[in-house]
């Protein structure tokens, strides 16, 4: 039998809070379809760990720490990539501010401090953009890329909390059109993912369990979502079988804002 041949043989990549959750499991999948894999997170130990899996599995990768919301840090990223592997074809602007101690002060727009605007900005939309600025060169010397950036369901719809958050997500979609009308003709593609209510540990830590049962109910599928439905996302925008979609966010939500909100659901108790 022929070797499989992966759909992103010979390419490389940078996945940004890939330590655990959404990014760790696109990590997986991108080397899993030949990709080398700068893994990189605030996070370093997890950040090798996952580098570790990767290469016990068959793939290549390395880790490296990175905070999105510092240039330096970001500039740095990027060029260890370049440095270790020759060159930069897929950026999966994934890291995000989602440690419970911001979270919980994630509130209405009253009461919030502006510490916790400018901390979620710095990582949710800044990041993207400093990771944006300092690929967009590199993707450029071998003929374009991909670029994915992780959105969310919350910046599509009002909440009674997460503010902060949810208009960071929404601002990162327009990031997203912007790099993807600005450098499109020059062979750089740019989309969003809009995930719904995704089971990582990230949920756990800042959503009780009761609050979940209810999300959970909301989406149409039988299922909360899991990290590798994100990275199968992620995986088909990165490589050729995405290659006419850009400047789109695609929703991998379960169905979640599919519906009116007013719409009750049987008790799957009876």
């Amino acid at each position: 039998m022929a070797t499989r041949r992966g759909k992103l043989e010979g390419r490389i990549a940078i996945v940004t809070g890939a330590a655990s959750g959404i990014g760790r499991a696109t990590a997986l999948a991108l080397a899993a379809e030949g990709a080398a894999v700068l893994v990189a997170d605030v996070d370093e130990g997890g950040a090798v760990a996952v580098a570790e899996e990767i290469a016990r599995r068959g793939g290549r990768a390395s880790a490296q720490r990175a905070d999105v919301a510092e240039e330096r840090s970001v500039a740095a990223m990027v060029a260890a990539a370049v440095e270790r592997y020759g060159g930069l074809d897929i950026l999966h602007n994934n890291a995000a501010a989602v440690d419970s101690a911001l979270m919980s002060r994630d509130g209405e727009i009253t009461t919030m401090e502006v510490e916790v605007w400018q901390r979620t900005l710095a990582v949710n939309l800044l990041g993207p953009a400093l990771g944006c600025k300092h690929a967009i060169p590199r993707l450029l010397e071998r003929g374009g890329g991909a670029i994915v950036n992780t959105s969310s369901a919350a910046g599509k719809v009002g909440d009674l909390t997460r503010s902060a958050y949810g208009a960071s997500k929404a601002a990162l979609e327009s990031l997203t059109r912007h790099v993807a009308t600005q450098y499109g003709k020059r062979g750089i593609r740019c989309n969003a993912i809009a995930p719904g209510v995704i089971a990582t540990p990230a949920l756990a830590a800042n959503v009780p369990p009761a609050q979940i049962a209810l999300y959970e109910r909301s989406h149409l599928t039988p299922r909360l979502g899991r990290p590798e439905d994100v990275a199968a996302a992620v995986v088909f925008l990165a490589s050729d079988d995405g290659a006419f979609v850009t400047g789109q966010t695609l929703r991998v939500d379960g169905g979640l804002l599919a519906h009116h909100p007013t719409i009750g659901f049987p008790d799957p108790a009876g």
